[in-house]
């Protein structure tokens, strides 16, 4: 989620490919960091790593690795 610069509406709103949660420009939690991937922001490597070892199971090639 990113604020216009006035901070009277949302320009965009950014989700985590994996888990869905909403990606923030300063998120409340810093100790989780984001993760730039194949043009895709992840909420954190754990995201990555589960994205990547659900495609294996399902056949399909490690797809965020």
């Amino acid at each position: 989620m990113k604020f216009a610069p006035n901070r009277m509406y949302i320009e965009a709103y950014n989700k985590c490919p994996n888990c869905g949660i909403l990606l923030y420009e300063k998120p409340a939690n810093a100790t989780s960091e984001t993760v730039q991937l194949n043009g895709k922001t992840y909420c954190s490597q754990w995201c990555v790593d589960w994205e990547a070892d659900r495609a294996a199971r399902r056949g399909l090639g490690a797809t965020a690795s």
